[in-house]
């Protein structure tokens, strides 16, 4: 899902000189009405550069995190109110920079065998977003959109569409990923 020019991009950082700040998000699945379903977050207007982006729940890793599993199922169960003891951590994706907010994030997925049900903490979260797994794989959902955010005009990006949402950036990236590693056992 990345651009070409930012696959390039990234290829020519030196990363580990950039003392990028660290974060996990969660890509969780689960079930309601006999079908599978993947939780997004719309985050809150705010001023940064993810202002109004549709995400994975996670955040920034804290000093007291044991792992970045550990941050992830925090961040999650602080931004949609699930509990993290009801999360079976399945295993990480690749991890990923994200150059405009100089985070590298850690990716990870999990499962509950039970719906869920979401509070959303509204000083971080606008909505919640559920889509069905089957909509993720199938390969309609994918496509490019021209963008504007708070640090590019009129970019093209490659996205995933639902209803009116566009899933893009890192979290399409991830999705990505996912996707691929589903398709390929399915």
């Amino acid at each position: 899902m990345a651009p070409q020019s930012r696959r390039e991009e990234l290829e020519s950082l030196d990363i580990a000189s950039l003392n990028a700040k660290e974060a996990a998000v969660l890509c969780l699945i689960y079930p309601r009405n006999k079908r599978s379903y993947v939780v997004f977050i719309l985050r809150n207007a705010y001023p940064g550069v993810h202002s109004r982006q549709i995400g994975f729940p996670g955040g920034r890793k804290e000093e007291y995190d044991d792992s970045f599993l550990s941050t992830a199922i925090r961040e999650t169960e602080e931004e949609i109110g699930v509990n993290g003891n009801d999360i079976k951590a399945i295993t990480h994706l690749s991890r990923l920079f994200i150059p405009p907010s100089n985070f590298i994030v850690y990716p990870f997925l999990g499962l509950m065998e039970d719906e869920p049900v979401f509070k959303p903490e509204p000083s971080e979260v606008d909505d919640i977003i559920e889509v069905e797994l089957d909509h993720i794989l199938d390969e309609n959902c994918i496509s490019t959109k021209k963008l504007s955010t708070s640090y590019a005009k009129n970019i093209n990006v490659n996205c995933f569409q639902y209803q009116d949402k566009v899933i893009w950036g890192a979290t399409a990236m991830i999705l990505s990923e996912l996707r691929a590693m589903l398709l390929k056992i399915n």
